[in-house]
């Protein structure tokens, strides 16, 4: 148009000439206003580029997966129960221990010769008592012929009993002094781990005063976790039709630990609104810590035949929940969808898709419904649980 604006500013024409050169502008305005609206034209839009996945009829567990820590099955402090001189600690730190071991030994010597003493005075009094006895036992007899009064025969057998009873302190007395030489020798009253060691050889410890060492039970062990009190009334339900397996994942990379759950609280926390659950595990490997996290599964049961698609499909739209469904002709169906619930990367799909359609899982925003797809992957089928 600029061209024919210089035409039309330097030239004016005669009477004679003046329809022919505005039939020529005609024509040049006609052609030019045609380029113009072939250069402004848009192209119609190619297919665009997607990834799909294949929407699957399988199985699937129905798990509650929460943060969950470790907790040792029994924890000791172990303690002196007598006063005295630490002689030797028989393990080192970090040692794992089984029931019956010996762990420390307290100097026994003073507790020897107290226990001696002990069973002494029990002999003496014993002896004494025999002797009352004998002596009750022969004036009773000269107690009937009247050769001695009834008074002086009292007398003896007070005497007898007396001793008796003294025989009775002596043998308590005998069997606390034995009782306070065992304690000199502490052993691991359950299999577990020994901590670090609080006092060392040498040094002077008094009865139920400071620990010497911490002893945890590993084998078994607990798993605490909590969960939304919503699960309450699947939980305590599958739970009356028998044991709940409970699995939990270590770190470092090792296999899962199986487990069942043992424990239900017996109060909501009405803070976080969750219940506090309990599961056990053999720990036979070791694989476990105490005071360690974990990811914890609480196995429910397992949906069967339902469809399961990439949770990344999913979009959300106006009309809620979406994905697209690319058809049998290369287009993209825009279809809503009911989600019953998601376990992992996926989600398990009420309605909107059927098994064996092929979903978008990335490229949505270049996708339109009723538009034209190029599959550039195509995410092969997962294998069924089990096999």
């Amino acid at each position: 148009m600029k061209n024919i604006h210089l035409i039309i500013s330097g030239f004016i024409p005669s009477k004679k000439a003046g329809f022919s050169a505005i039939a020529i502008l005609s024509a040049l305005f006609a052609v030019s206003c045609s380029k113009g609206e072939q250069g402004g034209m848009q192209r119609k839009p190619g297919a665009a580029p997607v990834r799909v996945a294949l929407a699957e009829k399988t199985d699937v567990p129905n798990q509650i997966e929460v943060v969950g820590n470790i907790e040792a099955s029994s924890t000791l402090s172990l303690t002196s129960q007598v006063n005295g001189q630490i002689e030797k600690i028989h393990f080192k730190e970090g040692d794992f221990v089984t029931v019956g071991d010996m762990l420390v030994t307290i100097d026994p010597r003073p507790f020897k010769a107290a226990l001696a003493q002990a069973q002494a005075v029990t002999n003496r009094d014993t002896a004494q008592m025999k002797n009352a006895k004998k002596e009750a036992t022969r004036n009773k007899e000269l107690l009937r012929k009247g050769f001695v009064s009834q008074s002086q025969y009292d007398q003896l057998e007070a005497s007898a009993d007396a001793l008796t009873a003294a025989v009775s302190a002596d043998n308590a007395a005998e069997d606390n002094a034995r009782l306070n030489l065992e304690y000199c020798f502490i052993r691991a009253p359950f299999t577990g781990k020994t901590g670090a060691v609080m006092i060392y050889e040498g040094n002077y410890v008094k009865a139920n005063d400071k620990t010497i060492v911490t002893v945890l039970k590993v084998a078994p062990i607990y798993a605490n976790f909590a969960v939304p009190q919503q699960y309450l009334a699947a939980i305590k339900k599958y739970l009356a039709a028998g044991k709940l397996e409970t699995s939990v994942l270590p770190t470092g990379g090792l296999p899962p630990v199986k487990g069942n759950l043992t424990f239900i609280d017996n109060a909501v926390d009405a803070t976080t609104g969750t219940i506090k659950l309990k599961a056990t595990f053999d720990n036979a490997e070791k694989s476990l810590w105490p005071g360690q996290f974990v990811k914890v599964s609480l196995f429910l049961t397992t949906d069967k035949g339902v469809v399961v698609i990439p949770t990344q499909a999913i979009i959300n739209t106006q009309k809620g929940s979406s994905v697209y469904v690319v058809k049998s002709d290369g287009t993209a169906d825009l279809r809503p969808v009911k989600i019953s619930r998601s376990f992992g990367l996926d989600s398990i799909i009420e309605s909107g898709v059927g098994a064996g359609e092929r979903v978008v899982t990335d490229g949505q925003l270049q996708t339109m419904p009723g538009g034209k797809v190029k599959i550039i992957e195509d995410q092969p089928a997962k294998k069924e649980p089990g096999k």
